[in-house]
């Protein structure tokens, strides 16, 4: 007897074998993705026994092949649970990657500032100036002479980095002393 699929209209068959090969890609991405995070963020994330143990056994595959292999076989077992227990990890991730994008912004915007502290000094310092009143200027001035003797004499970027070390404790100190400001205007002066 020949079955069609309709014998009976209101039979649920389940999800498609694409849409099945769909899910299971994703969590082959995913999987993909905690072998990708550092041990301590993975520590973080709350995943079931056996996948971690799975995570730890395909770290320690170096050959290309048996770790692709082994890949495979961290997503079958992570198939092997509900969707929901990795929903958290997923939002997790997400909120990782946002903020990394975020991060990565705010380095390259440090990197531009720097580069134009070294070709237009003056400007660039002006900006720098009006932007955090607290810097050190003569500090700033000597550390980007320093970068541009270095970069003639083709010495090493000692300097250079410096300088990106400066503005990023100045960006970070402004960002730290946002709430600081916030609370003495709340508070009564006595």
């Amino acid at each position: 007897m020949n079955r069609t699929y309709t014998d009976n209209p209101e039979h649920d068959y389940g999800p498609t074998r694409t849409q099945q090969r769909r899910d299971a890609l994703a969590v082959l991405a995913l999987a993909n993705q905690l072998m990708e995070l550092p041990p301590s963020k993975l520590a973080k994330l709350e995943l079931p026994e056996d996948v971690l143990r799975e995570i730890a056994q395909t770290r320690r595959i170096t050959a290309h092949i048996a770790r692709k292999r082994q890949l495979a076989f961290l997503a079958k077992v992570m198939r092997r649970h509900d969707q929901e227990v990795f929903d958290g990890v997923r939002a997790a991730l997400g909120e990782n990657r946002e903020r990394q994008r975020q991060e990565t912004a705010a380095m390259h915007r440090m990197e531009a500032l720097r580069d134009r502290l070294l070709a237009d000094t003056d400007t660039a310092m002006g900006e720098l100036i009006e932007q955090y009143p607290g810097i050190d200027r003569q500090h700033l001035r000597s550390l980007v002479r320093q970068a541009k003797a270095e970069r003639d004499a083709n010495k090493p970027p000692r300097a250079y980095r410096e300088i990106f070390q400066l503005l990023k404790e100045l960006a970070s100190g402004v960002e730290g002393d946002a709430p600081d400001q916030a609370s003495d205007a709340e508070e009564p002066a006595p």
